[in-house]
């Protein structure tokens, strides 16, 4: 079993607001980028395209962000509505003053801003219930009354465009998919330029609090047939698999079968990565930095190994990097 990586995070180096409102285009962010066994460098986000070779894949996620926080009539309580569940019942957390709130009962039932109620079912986990929402469409309903999720380290809200990757299509994510977030279209334009394939998945992710490091639950993903065909002509012809994102590899590493190909799949997946599992189809992932013991650092881990995903966190730390949706990325390579 792999020891979680743990480290003390300076709270300067938490991102507090967009790169837009710190006088950057989304595309100029910071780029770590560690490649095994042990290389480590740094880059702009710009640069993405001359790290990448020609047949290399860009696996993506389509999810747009909703805005998944609406607040109840109750003064200070707030839902965050997460995921959706195969039985038709909706994952909730309840937030009191921006903070966990863990006093909700069973068959509660919660009036929302806008007049939709929620009904409390039962318990998921310390924080999350699985939940009924009288209404016809929950994304529909929460683009009318909701907000974009919010943490304490972002001071102020912003609108929910922040909070959407120039590849966000279908509504379905509580929190948004940020490796994604600084792609433009003239650098998209770039990398196909370059031979760079981007091959499209869709996962919606719920809600992720960085108060509990948990471990992932089941999300709806879908990976369509030409994406399958375009990963494994990749695998093939000796290109590289990257995903963009840790909702990518659960969906590509979800889809693929014992020998590494993949197949087309959709409907939910609980898929945990770990170093003990190993990945069967990714060769690197573009993704932000993580919160100390966070339950993805496993999944970065088993890709790059202890000892790179190690030293990239030391330098990114001593860089000055910076966390969070809105931070900086790192580029983990396997070759």
């Amino acid at each position: 079993m792999t020891t979680m990586l743990d480290f003390a995070l300076d709270p300067e180096l938490e991102a507090h607001e967009p790169p837009e409102a710190r006088g950057l285009a989304r595309d100029q962010v910071r780029l770590l980028v560690g490649r095994s066994p042990d290389h480590v460098s740094h880059h702009r986000f710009t640069d993405l395209p001359s790290l990448l070779d020609p047949g290399d894949v860009l696996v993506v996620n389509t999810s747009a962000t909703m805005p998944a926080a609406v607040e109840t009539t109750e003064p200070g309580l707030a839902v965050h509505v997460s995921t959706l569940q195969p039985d038709g019942t909706w994952l909730v957390e309840l937030r009191r003053h921006g903070q966990p709130f863990l006093g909700g009962v069973a068959g509660q039932r919660l009036t929302l801003r806008g007049g939709a109620t929620v009904t409390l079912r039962a318990a998921y986990s310390d924080r999350l219930w699985a939940a009924e929402l009288d209404t016809v469409s929950v994304p529909a309903y929460l683009a009318r009354h909701g907000r974009p999720i919010r943490y304490s380290y972002v001071e102020r809200q912003w609108p929910i465009s922040a909070y959407h990757s120039v590849f966000a299509i279908e509504p379905g994510s509580a929190e948004m998919p940020s490796a994604s977030r600084p792609f433009t279209e003239a650098l998209v334009t770039r990398l196909v330029s370059r031979g760079v394939v981007i091959a499209p998945i869709t996962l919606h992710t719920g809600v992720a609090s960085p108060e509990a490091h948990e471990r992932p639950y089941p999300e709806r993903f879908s990976v369509g047939a030409t994406t399958a065909r375009l990963v494994n002509q990749a695998r093939a012809a000796g290109g590289r698999v990257v995903a963009v994102g840790t909702t990518a590899v659960r969906a590509i590493e979800t889809a693929a079968r014992a020998d590494g190909s993949v197949a087309a799949a959709g409907g939910w997946t609980d898929l945990v990565v770990t170093p003990d599992q190993g990945v069967r189809v990714v060769d690197g992932l573009l993704t932000g930095f993580h919160e100390p013991r966070a339950s993805h650092l496993l999944m970065l881990a088993a890709i790059a190994g202890n000892d790179l995903l190690g030293r990239c966190y030391a330098e990114a730390i001593g860089e000055r990097y910076l966390w969070h949706e809105f931070g900086d990325l790192n580029l983990l390579l396997t070759h």
